[in-house]
């Protein structure tokens, strides 16, 4: 995998991880008396933080990206939103 298909890979998923945590508190949101699109945008940028977090902490401890540090950072976020949806 070349360098720009592994960073068009990580943009379409940091893009995937904004949509699945913006649509998973949109419920909540509307409870609290915040905008929907409020909700989701907080929700949304929260997911993106934390997976640019790990992203950032796996390319530090070596300064390379493998494919595999990769899929475990998203993964790690991934059930992180299954966890705050099942709430």
């Amino acid at each position: 995998m070349t360098a720009l298909q592994k960073v068009r890979g990580v943009i379409a998923r940091i893009l995937a991880v904004f949509l699945a945590s913006g649509l998973s508190v949109i419920g909540a949101g509307t409870l609290a008396g915040i905008e929907v699109w409020q909700a989701a945008m907080i929700a949304g940028i929260g997911g993106v933080a934390t997976v640019i977090e790990g992203l950032s902490r796996a390319f530090l401890a070596d300064g390379n990206l493998s494919e595999d540090e990769i899929n475990a950072v998203f993964a790690g976020a991934d059930a992180e939103i299954e966890a705050k949806k099942a709430k």
